[in-house]
């Protein structure tokens, strides 16, 4: 294993990028493995777990990384990773690859601090050898409802790290409809390289806002305070289904879908296109978003109801790539800044409203778009605010 060489501390980033290889994952990944590196840390990627790949050709899960490793590794040693990833299949049969499973017990001894994004790394006794263990939670609502009520489970493993943040910004405000207990959130928000997202193409006429998404989830929805609180995109796309009747301009989905979600969509104006070549290379799903007029998206009710503030690492990149965004609120705008790039929405009309304006200056909301995440989502800025507050 190489000494440090760099000032700041060795950190960990554990992450899901060999577990599920699509390129919004793998860019949510490299965007703090590349601003931690740049604002001076010795940075690793690892995965560890004891759960299987997603195999993402069979819809399954597999025990087989070799696949998955073949499309990420390369990605990782391109932007100076090289020598500095593992994945190790924890599990009957599990492989070892990149670095070897000694050095990978030697880096969490050796390590000042791991980041634990995504919660996706469950922590075993080697783990806990590392002296800091920081827990950057990006979807809010079903962890604080756990706790609250008293999961054993979910408390133990939130226990096993010293700090706890969330992109959930808004969790603890007044507004927020969510209980927090024996757990202090800090406020963060996806970092994002936005010199990844430089944009070649000029603001087009005639291209269709887009986005790349999941039409149903399975098995994640709750019960909180005896409502049931959904995980689903479907429920929220069908109640603004008939958008693209509403004004002259071309609105896509990138999804996978079965025939007649298909037909219904495309009966009420939406376009729609498989969203798995898009998302299998980093190179065609940046194109995607950098070549659309923008994104309009909605978003889950578990984080809308709740006002949690959160917002989308997607979502963000198409920001970065200076094109606006239209999404549902969910308290975010509180804190960002809506009515130019991005516009937050709870009714129809406040989509209207946010269509007309982004037609009325096209060019400057995608000029406001990049500000935004310049100014809001910078890497550099977000993991320096990350990393200070967790003492590091």
């Amino acid at each position: 294993m190489s000494e440090r060489k760099q000032g700041k501390g060795k950190i960990i980033v554990f992450g899901i990028m060999f577990w599920y290889p699509l390129a919004g994952v793998t860019f949510q990944f490299l965007h703090y493995l590349i601003g931690l590196k740049r604002l001076g840390y010795d940075v690793y990627y690892v995965e560890d777990s004891g759960r299987w790949i997603y195999n993402a050709d069979t819809f399954l899960f597999s025990p087989d990384a070799t696949d998955n490793v073949a499309a990420v590794a390369p990605i990782l040693d391109a932007h100076g990773f090289k020598g500095r990833w593992a994945f190790r299949g924890n599990y009957p049969g599990g492989s070892c690859y990149g670095m070897t499973e000694e050095q990978i017990l030697a880096l969490y001894r050796e390590a000042d601090a791991f980041l634990n994004v995504t919660a996706s790394q469950e922590l075993r006794e080697e783990h806990m050898a590392c002296p800091r263990r920081i827990y950057v939670e990006s979807d809010p609502f079903a962890v604080q409802v756990k706790v609250a009520e008293g999961d054993e489970p979910t408390i133990a493993a939130l226990e096993a790290h010293d700090t706890h943040f969330s992109f959930g910004e808004n969790l603890g405000a007044p507004d927020c409809d969510l209980p927090l207990e024996r757990f202090k959130w800090l406020p963060t928000r996806q970092p994002v390289v936005t010199d990844l997202w430089d944009n070649p193409n000029p603001p087009a006429p005639g291209t269709a806002f887009t986005t790349v998404t999941t039409w149903h989830n399975k098995g994640k929805s709750l019960v909180f305070r005896g409502e049931k609180y959904h995980w689903t995109k479907s429920r929220e796309f069908v109640r603004f289904i008939d958008l693209p009747e509403r004004r002259n301009v071309r609105f896509q989905l990138a999804l996978e879908i079965n025939e007649p979600t298909r037909r219904m969509l495309t009966r009420h104006g939406w376009e729609t296109v498989r969203s798995l070549p898009i998302s299998r290379g980093v190179d065609s799903y940046r194109a995607y978003i950098q070549g659309s007029r923008g994104e309009f998206t909605v978003t889950k009710e578990q984080v809308v109801r709740p006002r949690t503030g959160w917002f989308s690492d997607r979502s963000a990149s198409y920001l970065a790539a200076g094109r606006p965004v239209i999404t549902q609120e969910t308290g975010f705008s509180k804190y960002l800044p809506t009515g130019k790039g991005l516009f937050g929405f709870l009714t129809m009309d406040d989509i209207l409203s946010a269509v007309d304006a982004i037609e009325s200056d096209y060019e400057g909301a995608c000029r406001a778009a990049r500000e935004i995440a310049e100014e809001y989502f910078g890497a550099e800025k977000v993991l320096r605010s990350l990393m200070d507050r967790a003492g590091l």
